[in-house]
């Protein structure tokens, strides 16, 4: 068993060497896609960076305007709230400024209508009464007349047979 203990010593020397050069290998790999990895990153900086200045100027430049949009909106919401407030408020009154009218339109209208309806009953009272009162006598005249000329023609002319039926 000793001649295989050197055998074995060299077969994981040499193991121990191919892992060395194998990771020396890797390192210098390693380092070489670094150095790459650095190189695009630079210039990923070195493109990035000027439109990243803009974008932060642009930012800087148009925050004032943003902020003057935002106070004028922030403006023009309250002074619309204001106004449809007010207009709510002038639609309320004028509403029942119109209802107030329309209860006096109603109790003029009924008073008007009562007036006429009393005006009616005191013309029936005042005209019509005594139009009767006049169609009563004309009709009373008319019938004495007519009785009257009934009478004469009878005594003038020949008896008719209602008179011979008279006892």
């Amino acid at each position: 068993m000793e001649t295989w203990m050197p055998i074995f010593v060299g077969v994981i020397a040499a193991g121990v060497i191919v892992q060395t050069i194998a990771l020396v290998v890797m390192s210098v790999a390693i380092v070489k896609v670094g150095k790459r990895i650095e190189e695009i990153s630079g210039d990923l900086r070195g493109r990035i960076n000027p439109i990243l200045s803009r974008i932060h100027n642009i930012v800087e430049e148009t925050q004032p305007r943003i902020a003057g949009v935002m106070a004028d909106a922030a403006e023009m919401t309250h002074l619309a709230r204001s106004q449809a407030q007010r207009i709510d408020r002038i639609v309320g009154e004028s509403l029942e400024r119109l209802r107030l009218q329309l209860l006096h339109i109603d109790q003029m209208v009924t008073g008007a209508l009562e007036a006429v309806e009393e005006t009616g009953t005191k013309v029936k009272r005042t005209v019509w009464a005594p139009v009767r009162s006049v169609t009563a006598v004309v009709r009373g005249i008319q019938t004495g007349l007519e009785f009257y000329r009934g009478n004469r023609r009878r005594a003038d002319g020949p008896a008719g047979e209602d008179d011979n039926l008279f006892i």
